[in-house]
């Protein structure tokens, strides 16, 4: 690596910690609420605006209904949050749902598990952004124009704060994530206080605009059907509770004790910010509608429909600016960083199916800064490409939402279950015995509840775009098993190769030196070939221009090297095809011969360079290595431009002639 992008790469990411540091990367739980819940708590600046959405469709007459779509969506919000409270208590390891699944399960449906939670980590960046910069666009409409573009550069942002650890991205987020908290219950205590205390009004913009049903008025199983989506749409605000679950490890000790108090503040948080924006949406008689254009009859020409929280803000505080710009600005913010609790969550998952070989080892590796270095990069690469391929609309986003997470939610309070009854199968303390039919009891309810959601998320959003989420998962799972199955093939063949006594010494060490030019890089490759004292050395040049061949073979014999120089002809021109046919031929002559072939190269500094050397070298080199009883070795001959050698036309000729020397010595004696 150059010098210029090692100093980019401290720039970014900062020193290199030790391993011996990971201790100190630890979050207490101040830092863990905001890094781990930010994304359940911020889901409350859309999940609400979805419910208003999707009820537009009916008409005003259809927003009566929002207040009881909102506690339902509660009661699943607190159902989840108790499940889960006993998931990090039983499996602190960091498994999470994956773990749950797989221990009490099987392999595949932690596999199922590990599919849904990837692909939810991913869309949970992608709505996150993008939701951010809708708000942001409601205060500053040059970014609602180009909002793709800035949301792909708040991801890049959020990936190179990651990367710089967790506890340094934790305490840089706690500030904006306690600040929308703090705004946002100001927010809502003050507008309760004004409109039920008060009574005074407090109008949004939007409250003298009328909507028209886009299909007309909805009765019956329609109306049903129309509400069990927005039902669906709003359950966006449970997303970020299993993060929690796959982040214990990151959790000072008592790692399960704070874990499980984390969850319960999140859940409660979320619960009042949900039912308090419901609450305000009301009072303020905001108007949202799915198709502005056509459902807004009465809107002035030019209207750009704001989002819910930067209308309530601006009815609430309609006599104090600062504190609509201050709403926006933490909405916004915490939206970005909601982010990152799938950039915490999506490396350490990755990490663990890489530790049992259903990922890439790479993703297994901690970073200079002790990241999931490698998890965090694939992550925000994944966003990109759905921000970027759904133009960072929410609406269009959301509809590929939640069903991993339900799909994650509904097997692991099953494979919760299961752990109860194996437990009790051997438990004969009575008290003990209690508290698990009690935590038995309730995950059995949120299995119930978390189902019957999966069921209406797919019937209510599979053709608007979950089936995408699902044939994502699909294609994972594939790919996972894929894998596994690669690495097992690969252990599999190592033990029955162990009892075959692999490691014969070769009957004999054949040596041959590639020689394009009789320059300082070929004497370099010759003279490192010359102290291995092989058995057989020989050079070979490839004839594709008669001229230089023959120059070449004049100055060969010239120098007197003491070592046969071959010329292999080569009718088509063709550099790679000759020398494989050459040692295949050497190797069939004499099966028990080890072949070594040493290729010179040279070492540039910059990428650019690489385009100008080495093509043919590399080629064959990726040829050989499938070749049996055939070893390359690559000399390297370091450019100027390389780091560390600075004057290799005055080092180097020493170094070969002190080689040669040695050599011509031990032949003499």
């Amino acid at each position: 690596m150059s010098k210029f992008s090692t100093a980019a790469k401290r720039l970014l990411v900062g020193r290199p910690f030790r391993s011996d540091r990971l201790a100190h990367t630890l979050l207490p739980k101040r830092i863990a609420l905001p890094v781990f819940a930010s994304d359940a708590m911020s889901s409350v600046a859309y999940a609400p605006e979805e419910i208003f959405l999707m009820l537009s469709v009916a008409g005003l007459s259809a927003y009566v209904f929002a207040p009881w779509v909102g506690l339902v969506v509660v009661v699943v919000m607190l159902t989840v949050v108790a499940s889960y409270r006993q998931n990090v208590r039983a499996y602190p390891s960091g498994g999470g749902d994956y773990e749950v699944a797989t221990v009490n399960l099987g392999r595949r449906a932690g596999l199922t598990v590990a599919s849904a939670l990837l692909v939810d980590y991913v869309l949970t960046v992608a709505v996150s952004i993008a939701s951010a910069m809708a708000n942001i666009g409601s205060a500053v409409p040059y970014i609602g124009e180009h909002k793709t573009w800035f949301a792909v550069a708040a991801i890049v942002v959020l990936t190179a704060m990651n990367l710089r650890g967790i506890r340094e991205s934790g305490a840089a987020f706690a500030v904006p994530t306690y600040a929308f908290m703090a705004g946002m219950m100001v927010m809502i205590g003050f507008g309760l206080f004004r409109g039920l205390v008060l009574d005074e009004e407090m109008p949004a913009e939007s409250a003298n605009l009328t909507i028209n049903a886009e299909h007309g008025e909805l009765m019956g199983l329609a109306l049903v059907f129309l509400i069990m989506r927005a039902f669906s749409s709003g359950c966006a605000a449970l997303t970020g509770v299993e993060a929690i679950s796959n982040g214990v490890p990151a959790f000072r000790k008592p790692k399960s004790k704070n874990a499980a108090t984390t969850l319960l503040l999140m859940g409660l948080i979320s619960v009042v910010m949900l039912m308090g924006l419901i609450t305000l949406a009301q009072l303020t008689d905001v108007k949202l509608a799915e198709d502005p254009d056509t459902q807004l009859v009465n809107a002035p020409e030019g209207y750009e429909q704001k989002t819910l929280v930067a209308q309530i803000a601006q009815a609430v505080f309609s006599d104090f600016s600062a504190g609509f710009y201050f709403i926006t600005i933490v909405t916004a913010l915490i939206l970005v960083l909601a982010a990152n609790t799938a950039f915490n969550g999506f490396p350490v998952l990755g990490s663990i199916l890489a530790q049992d070989r259903y990922l890439p080892r790479q993703l297994h590796t901690r970073g200079d800064r002790l990241a999931f270095s490698n998890g965090i990069i694939g992550l925000a690469a994944f966003a990109i490409v759905l921000v970027i391929a759904f133009d960072a609309e929410v609406t269009k986003l959301i509809q590929l939402y939640i069903v991993g997470v339900f799909v994650s939610f509904t097997m692991s309070q099953t494979g919760m279950i299961r752990h109860w009854n194996r437990h009790l199968a051997t438990e004969t303390d009575p008290a003990e015995r209690r508290r698990m039919r009690r935590s038995q009891a309730i995950n059995a309810f949120g299995l119930a509840m978390t189902g019957a959601v999966l069921v209406v998320v797919l019937v209510t959003k599979f053709l608007l775009g979950a089936w995408i989420a699902i044939a994502a998962m699909a294609a994972l799972y594939a790919m996972m098993t894929g894998i596994r199955r690669h690495y097992d093939r690969v252990s599999d063949e190592l033990a029955k190769a162990e009892g075959k006594d692999p490691f014969v010494l070769p009957s004999r060490i054949h040596t041959i030196v590639l020689v394009s030019k009789l320059h300082l890089p070929t004497k370099r490759a010759l003279a490192y070939a010359r102290a291995t004292r092989p058995d057989v050395l020989e050079a070979i040049t490839v004839n594709v221009d008669d001229v230089d061949t023959k120059r070449l073979v004049a100055e060969w014999d010239k120098q007197d090297f003491k070592v046969p120089l071959k010329v292999i002809e080569s009718p088509y021109r063709e550099i790679t095809k000759p020398v494989l046919d050459y040692v295949k031929r050497m190797r069939t002559d004499n099966p028990r011969d080890v072949v070594t072939v040493f290729i010179p190269e040279y070492v540039v500094g910059h990428w650019w360079e690489q385009f100008l050397h080495n093509q043919s070298a590399l080629r064959l080199k990726g040829r050989l290595l499938f070749q049996p009883g055939v070893m390359v070795t690559s000399v390297p001959w370091q450019l100027q431009s390389s780091e560390g050698v600075h004057e290799p036309e005055v080092v180097a000729p020493g170094l070969i002639r002190r080689g040669l020397a040695i050599d011509e010595e031990t032949e003499r004696r």
